[in-house]
């Protein structure tokens, strides 16, 4: 089809080609998760090198333990593009990076309950897992055209891509940006007390993006970090490919239930998430995010009350982790030019979208960089000024020529 070309410049001083003489050289992306590795891959297929600077391991917070579901027709407004590119995106990236984990499997709404005859017949009629052998009372299909990946093994496929390519990844904490003496031009990251060089800087360290605000003038990035558990059950044999979205239960769990192919069952959706405002997540570090033991408990219980499958010997799960997801007010996630600068970017607060939405992050931030604009999807939604723009309107109540204020404000 024809490709559809978006422009992203003149957004109060954003950044993009008609502001660069040439194509960055020293691209320096902050943040080894999924955003920033699918950055790197995309640079990488244009051919283009990145320096990705990751405080501790990549994929290590919310990329690495995240339930990689994938849904395409689950978007409304303006996350409706971020859904359908991306997940079309994602079958050609695991067929191209050969990932295990990738696979179509369709979804089912399931509550728990008194045993339905039902379910019985779904499951002799193949429109149900045998391993929903417990407590069930209802069991319908949701969607019949979604699919799933492993994200840690996607997140670390395309960053081994980019590195193949000729990327770096620079393990050290960013501190800070160094700007020139000439108003908006980033040439430098400060990492660990020393200045990396760059000519085009991408902050893409999820809910700890926010970090950015301290280091970009009158720069406002609101964000709400969620904590939230997660099980994982492994099995001895191949689980019935079927992802549940659970009604809420008695124990305050409304499970979300992925089988993957390597014979394991990933589950979110516990309750009792934590929410870190913006200066608690500067606070805290990815190491320090651990599971609620009593939503473990409650999650198992649920679990083993409607699958044999989560019935283990001492009544634990495999795995108990917990992740910090990166959520906006708006729950739209920050892609694009940083504002006052002309060679700086940010992709982050991807919600609970994550995975689903890093592919197109990758495509459209690599072709905001190189060519000025997005041409995969629209942009304008997702601006990171949004929030600093509101700010300043509300102080300023004189002119404004269209959202810019001229003269006296009060």
């Amino acid at each position: 089809g024809s490709t559809v070309k978006y422009s992203h410049r003149g957004l109060r001083g954003g950044a993009g080609a008609a502001t660069m003489a040439t194509k960055p050289e020293k691209i320096v992306i902050c943040g080894g998760g999924i955003q920033g590795a699918a950055i790197a891959y995309f640079l990488s297929l244009r051919g283009v090198k990145s320096t990705v600077v990751e405080w501790n391991e990549v994929a290590c917070a919310a990329s690495g333990k995240a339930g990689g579901f994938l849904a395409r027709g689950w978007g409304s407004g303006p996350t409706r593009q971020l859904h359908e590119v991306s997940f079309d995106l994602h079958e050609q990236i695991a067929k191209d990076l050969k990932l295990e984990g990738y696979r179509k499997l369709p979804t089912l709404s399931v509550q728990g309950g008194k045993r339905s005859v039902q379910i019985e017949s779904l499951i002799s009629k193949g429109q149900a897992p045998e391993w929903l052998d417990g407590k069930v009372s209802e069991c319908s299909l949701m969607d019949d055209a979604t699919a799933q990946t492993t994200p840690y093994e996607l997140t670390n496929a395309m960053m081994d891509f980019a590195v193949q390519h000729g990327s770096t990844v620079l393990k050290g904490k960013v501190e800070g940006i160094k700007m020139t003496e000439k108003e908006g031009v980033v040439n430098g990251v400060i990492v660990d007390g020393k200045v990396i060089e760059a000519d085009c800087v991408v902050i893409a360290m999820g809910p700890w993006s926010c970090m950015a605000e301290d280091w970009f003038v009158n720069f406002k990035v609101p964000m709400e970090g969620v904590r939230s558990t997660s099980i994982v059950f492994k099995s001895e044999e191949a689980i019935d490919p079927y992802a549940l979205f659970c009604g809420e239960d008695e124990n305050g769990c409304h499970l979300e239930v992925y089988p993957r192919a390597s014979n394991e069952v990933y589950m979110c959706g516990i309750g009792g998430s934590k929410y870190l405002n913006n200066e608690m997540l500067k606070k805290v570090t990815p190491g320090e995010i651990t599971a609620d033991p009593s939503r473990v408990a409650a999650a198992t219980r649920s679990f083993s009350a409607m699958s044999s499958l989560g019935i283990k010997k001492n009544q634990q799960p495999d795995i108990a982790q917990a992740c910090m997801r990166p959520c906006p007010p708006d729950a739209k996630p920050y892609l694009g030019a940083i504002p006052g600068t002309s060679n700086a970017y940010m992709a982050a607060g991807h919600n609970c979208w994550g995975i689903l939405w890093a592919p197109v992050t990758g495509k459209c931030m690599t072709e905001l960089i190189l060519d000025g604009a997005s041409k995969c999807v629209d942009l304008s939604a997702f601006d990171p000024a949004r929030f600093t723009k509101e700010v300043s309107a509300k102080k300023g109540r004189g002119r404004q020529q269209v959202e810019t204020p001229v003269g006296e404000q009060w």
